[in-house]
């Protein structure tokens, strides 16, 4: 088998960081060593297949975004990231696991939407990838087969309190669901908002003529996301299960979610670059000489952007450094403005809910690192070593020791990376949300199992290199 020797760099993790080379036989990590260590008297520079010169740069396991949507169908449209496509522009970014959704949608048999997603994914994808499971349809048949999830490699299903008609579960479903959650060890992911109240709101909004892409985040008040997370609380406090609360974006959610941790309940967030970053102030100003401004429909997701005024923003980044918020995923689900999210033109209903960010997650929290919103180490944390824990991979990915897959990352903190389509931009989308961003670093090289998958802005891989990889039950739990 190849080998490679990472020499010369900073090798950074959720704990600390320090001076070592990384050698690394076929897939796996098989030596971290001091600098310039020889190995049975040999010099390793000169007995290795490959050298990589890490000096002056950070050596980081590879990223981990456990929140992806590739080819998902909504709205009447499919998400324009394929596996192929999509995971290509996770490697560029430096992210070398993706968790995405297999959904089983209502009438469906659970077993039939996971197959779906397998056929979907197998042989097209650059980087490994695991699935988490949407339950559309809560009844007596899926209960009775979500214990046969685990067997799968699959220990994590999500539910939904939006989108009534499509993916929606009422308090009862969500309670039979949780409790076995609590007999399987299976993690109940939620997305928390009240669906019901969001359509009434929407529908209002709506018949008053306010159709622009702002008033989406209007119908979907925080106040209905703060309910909502509270509401999942108690019923997974009530049932012991284990909950992680999706894509957090106001500030009371996480104040929710706080709580219930000092409580000792098993309870976790994640929140997404786009509740970081973006605000409902700069959707609402956003116009273009060919949109208008149905131009704020390229920032259309839910749960929504909130207003910056109102400290969201703050919000998150303090949840991320007081550990309430424990992960930073993409809920990558792309679409394009022509054909796609021009569907909502005049009814800002049915524009297709998704912002695409997944070549973008790891150069954008190091920019965080860098205004010293987190330090080094979190921002690994955060992005790899957390993602590894929670959804049962620590020990093969998240960390770089002996054993662990070659899952490595080795980044520029003196680079420089320009977002946009015409730059960086590889994901198939007409758009980037993430438009004229400057991030004071650059992912250098990308290692996937072993393999040099990306070298400077030279991409070296090919679909098919990514495997489905099973997962343990979480390893997060207090």
């Amino acid at each position: 088998m190849a080998t490679t020797l990472i020499t010369g760099g900073t090798v950074v993790s959720a704990t600390g960081r320090a001076a070592a080379d990384v050698l690394v036989d076929g897939e796996k990590i098989v030596a971290v060593l001091e600098p310039g260590s020889q190995l049975l008297g040999t010099d390793l520079t000169a007995s290795v297949d490959t050298v990589v010169d890490a000096s002056g740069k950070y050596v980081i396991p590879g990223g981990i975004d456990a929140h992806t949507h590739m080819e998902l169908p909504f709205g009447g449209t499919n998400a324009s990231d394929t596996f192929e496509t999509g995971t290509r522009a996770a490697a560029h970014g430096g992210t070398t696991t993706i968790i995405d959704f297999a959904v089983q949608t209502y009438g469906q048999k659970v077993m039939d939407g996971l197959a779906a997603w397998h056929e979907k994914a197998a042989g097209e994808c650059a980087i490994d990838y695991g699935f988490h499971q949407i339950i559309g349809g809560v009844d007596a048949d899926s209960l009775a087969v979500m214990p046969k999830l685990v067997d799968e490699g699959i220990t994590s299903f999500k539910l939904f309190m939006a989108y009534p008609g499509v993916f929606y579960s009422d308090d009862a479903q969500i309670l039979k669901a949780m409790q076995v959650s609590a007999d399987t060890g299976l993690l109940t992911m939620m997305h928390a908002e009240n669906g019901p109240v969001i359509d009434v709101l929407a529908a209002q909004l709506a018949e008053a003529g306010k159709t622009d892409p702002y008033f989406h985040g209007i119908a979907r008040a925080w106040e209905m996301e703060e309910e909502a997370t509270h509401r999942a609380i108690m019923i997974a406090r009530l049932t012991g299960a284990p909950l992680y609360v999706v894509h957090v974006s106001a500030k009371q959610a996480v104040e929710q979610l706080a709580a219930a941790r000092d409580r000792g309940q098993n309870v976790f967030g994640e929140t997404c670059p786009q509740y970081l970053y973006l605000s409902l102030e700069e959707q609402l100003g956003a116009s273009s000489e060919e949109w208008g401004a149905f131009e704020g429909a390229k920032w259309v997701c839910s749960t929504p952007l909130r207003a910056r005024a109102e400290g969201h923003q703050h919000a998150m980044w303090q949840g991320l450094r007081t550990n309430d918020l424990q992960m930073v995923s993409t809920d990558h689900c792309p679409f394009c403005m022509k054909g796609q999210k021009e569907l909502g033109l005049g009814d800002f209903r049915k524009i297709p809910n998704g912002i695409g960010s997944v070549e973008h997650r790891m150069d954008l929290m190091y920019q965080g690192v860098v205004t010293g919103e987190i330090t080094l180490e979190r921002w690994v944390e955060l992005t790899s070593t957390t993602p590894a824990r929670m959804f049962g991979l620590y020990g093969q990915k998240g960390v770089i020791q002996p054993g662990a897959d070659a899952d490595i990352v080795v980044y520029d903190p003196n680079g420089h990376t320009s977002i946009g389509v015409n730059k960086t931009h590889h994901m198939n989308m007409d758009h980037s949300a993430w438009e004229g961003y400057e991030i004071d670093g650059h992912v250098d090289t990308v290692i996937s199992r072993g393999k040099v998958v990306v070298d400077g802005d030279r991409y070296l891989g090919s679909k098919g290199d990514g495997r489905f990889v099973k997962r343990g039950l979480t390893q997060y739990l207090v």
